[in-house]
């Protein structure tokens, strides 16, 4: 059964300002655009590929910066069932990490990976063959008995 993943470079979301600093809203509007063309091919699996990022010594993203991003899940066309592997070669600030814990708090399907085959083994997990739209709408009726309750009056 073959699975259709969006494999998202680092380098097509992440926006950098004149001064070189980490433009959040401009990675936002990126990274609603990946989120858009999934949407439209049909795909709820996504790996963010972090490896050729080159640690600096400040973070690139601050936890506000981190946090943003995640209130934003809902607005960049995520749902629940998707699922987003971060894969990174080094994190030592911790933010992928972070991201990740923060995410799988709030209800999110977002790991971080140091290996790329653990983290298409974690994507791979819980997919299972198209069901048809037909299908998935169907709805299944529920049959419950009505039971006669009696009561007595006493005056």
């Amino acid at each position: 059964m073959p699975l259709e993943l969006e494999l998202i470079r680092a380098s097509e979301f992440i926006r950098l300002n004149a001064t070189g600093n980490f433009d959040l809203t401009a990675s936002k509007l990126a990274l609603i655009k990946i989120a858009q063309g999934c949407q439209k091919r049909g795909i709820d699996r996504a790996m963010l590929d972090l490896r050729e990022l080159q640690p600096l010594p400040k973070a690139r993203l601050s936890r506000a910066d981190l946090i943003a991003l995640i209130n934003a899940f809902p607005y960049l066309g995520f749902s629940r069932t998707h699922r987003l592997a971060l894969l990174y070669s080094a994190d030592p600030h911790g933010r992928a990490r972070l991201f990740a814990f923060i995410t799988s708090m709030h209800g999110w399907q977002v790991r971080g990976f140091r290996s790329f085959e653990e983290a298409m083994l974690w994507l791979w997990q819980g997919h299972s063959e198209e069901v048809p739209a037909v299908e998935r709408k169907r709805s299944v009726p529920i049959h419950s008995r009505s039971i006669a309750v009696r009561t007595r009056v006493s005056l």
